[in-house]
């Protein structure tokens, strides 16, 4: 976490360990290279005024060429310090990107599974990756660039007021005015409408990523741009804000500094007519006229120096938003982990009491529930949608922990119980299994990675995959999602329970397993069921009553709370909200189009 007594910087580099000493080298070493780089313009001041002090005789100037090389071997010096300096921030900038991944990945491993249906994997992922490529760009370069460039400064004062500080006091007057300029821009009371500026950028462009994955749906419906208003209103956001920065905090600023950088010869030559009589009269102009085209060079390189500055100053708003990102990672809420775990006595599951919400809601999504479900019983939880069915199952694994109330498996709180324990005692078959760009095998292995091949193959079989294994050109080593290779929703769903099979779970968690299934893929499906859920306790979501009819007991939910409890005879006679449903149910499954109907 950022602490308030250090800078973005510091914080970052406290991610790059022992790495940070070579950060430290880098930019020692980049300052050393921006200093070198400085001596060949000294060099050309030498040298220009031995020429003007042995003129017009130029064969008695015998210094130039040793100036020359000097100028050279600096030049060249330079070069080789600077390719050092970036070898060692490229580095620490290397392993620095690397430790954020592994700090964040290892934060993430700690954060419910619940976090990830708030937060999409993708997001997730592109926080981080957001946050390492700036962090790369900002340790490998700009933190260089940026001691380069105080480095840079100092010398360019220095050499400024060494020789003639008259002459150097009015070359210095451009940068006065730039660093003013930029100060204006960037500081005080326009920071406040910068920040606005760049939140307006971040929000654009995350309207315009959902336009993109929304335009399969503006294809089929024939709408435009438009239909998106919050794209549409996200661009106008930017340009408003983009349009205010730029004329009313950056247009006169700007103009100025660009004026006054470009053209810092300008006060040069005044100050050299207010120097030249006095010159003359001393019989110093020989001096004079060396000091002044050694100005008249050096000037040259005060807009390069401040446009460096200025490139200094959005690398540390680039560390701000580097840290920003990772903090969204790092913020993700932990789970508490017991530090004196329990071991459950059985397979049951019981609610006492649970209350539920979702972070920022008011509402709960679960209130004083309490059920109980004996080992090797197979429950339903039926109801309509929104009810908090699937809150429910997923309080059991702890995707997320109660507010109130506790839930237990085997007379545990699973608060006590130690999460790799937990988990490995339930295994989960969702609506939309996720697949790796995998082969079968390490697809199906994924539950028990140390699993032989043929305990894989058995899993395949009990979840009627046999059809598919054999249409595939190499079987189980077939990569899923290369040459072709897909499976339908049905399919994928088979291979998962595969996967859930495997596991060997003694807890069964089954969420709308059959939802995308179509009535052949069902069939099988329901056979991999039977297999899956044999001798084990099994919870089971389902919108289609006619998969829950053989359950021991149904527990029927409704806005968050337990409206009935019973088995299928029980409920479908009871005149109840289960009643109706089923009723309704049946209706649906009856109903056809008639041909008058379809005229």
């Amino acid at each position: 976490m950022k602490e308030k007594s250090q800078s973005d910087v510091a914080v970052l580099l406290g991610y790059a360990g022992n790495y940070r000493m070579l950060t430290y080298l880098g930019l020692g070493l980049s300052a050393v290279a921006m200093v070198l780089g400085m001596v060949p313009y000294l060099c050309i001041w030498l040298a220009a005024r031995e020429l003007i002090a042995v003129a017009p005789d130029w064969t008695r100037a015998a210094g130039i060429s040793r100036y020359g090389w000097m100028a050279f071997s600096y030049s060249v010096a330079g070069i080789i310090v600077y390719f050092a300096a970036l070898m060692c921030t490229h580095l620490a900038a290397f392993r620095t990107a690397s430790n954020i991944r592994k700090r964040c990945l290892e934060h993430l491993m700690k954060t419910p599974l619940g976090f990830f249906d708030e937060n999409a994997s993708g997001l997730v992922r592109n926080r981080m990756d957001g946050a390492v490529a700036e962090t790369e760009t900002l340790l490998a370069h700009n933190l260089a660039d940026i001691a380069g460039t105080v480095a840079m400064f100092i010398s360019m004062l220095v050499l400024m007021l060494i020789f003639d500080w008259r002459m150097g006091s009015a070359c210095l007057i451009a940068a006065v005015v730039s660093v003013a300029a930029m100060c204006s821009m960037m500081g005080g009371k326009n920071a406040a409408l910068m920040a606005e500026y760049q939140a307006a950028q971040d929000q654009m462009s995350k309207a315009g990523t959902e336009y993109v994955r929304g335009i399969p749906v503006v294809k089929v419906f024939q709408q435009t741009v438009y239909s998106f208003r919050a794209f549409k209103e996200a661009i106008e956001n930017y340009s408003d804000k983009a349009e205010r920065y730029a004329v009313n905090v950056c247009k006169f600023p700007q103009a100025l500094n660009l004026t006054f950088t470009t053209g810092a010869f300008v006060f040069l030559v005044p100050a050299a007519v207010l120097i030249a009589p006095g010159a003359l009269k001393s019989g110093n102009m020989a001096a004079f006229v060396t000091n002044f085209a050694f100005y008249a060079v050096f000037s040259a390189i005060i807009s390069t120096a401040l446009a460096r500055i200025m490139f200094a100053a959005s690398g540390m708003m680039l560390a701000k938003t580097a840290l920003g990102r990772i903090n969204e990672v790092m913020d993700a809420p932990t789970l508490d982990i017991t530090d004196s775990p329990e071991t459950p006595k059985d397979n049951s599951i019981e609610f006492e009491n649970v209350t539920f919400r979702y972070d920022g809601s008011d509402i709960p999504a679960l209130e004083n529930i309490s059920m109980t479900v004996k080992p090797g019983q197979t429950v339903a939880l039926v109801g309509p949608s929104g009810g908090g069915k699937t809150t429910a199952a997923s309080l059991i694994p702890r995707f997320w922990d109660v507010s109130e109330g506790t839930v237990k498996v085997g007379g545990v709180d699973v608060r006590k119980i130690a999460p790799r324990d937990l988990m490995n005692r339930i295994a989960f078959v969702f609506q939309n299994d996720h697949l790796f760009k995998a082969s079968i095998l390490e697809n199906v292995r994924a539950a028990r990675p140390e699993a032989s091949r043929e305990e894989v193959l058995k899993a395949l079989h009990a979840a009627q995959c046999d059809d598919i294994i054999e249409k595939l050109s190499n079987g189980i080593d077939t990569v899923i999602g290369t040459d072709g290779t897909y499976l339908s929703g049905g399919e994928q769903q088979r291979v998962a329970l595969a996967r859930a099979i495997l596991k060997d779970a003694p807890i069964v968690v089954l969420d709308e397993a059959t939802a995308f299934a179509d009535p052949e893929n069902e069939v099988l499906i329901q056979k991999a069921f039977a297999e899956l859920t044999k001798n084990r306790t099994v919870i089971m979501i389902a919108h289609r009553l006619s998969t829950v009819t053989g359950a021991d007991k149904i527990f029927v939910l409704e806005s968050g709370h337990v409206a009935e409890e019973g088995t299928h005879e029980e409920l479908a006679s009871s005149g109840g909200l289960y009643s109706r449903m089923w009723k309704e149910y049946n209706q649906a499954v009856k109903w056809r189009i008639s041909a008058e109907e379809a005229v």
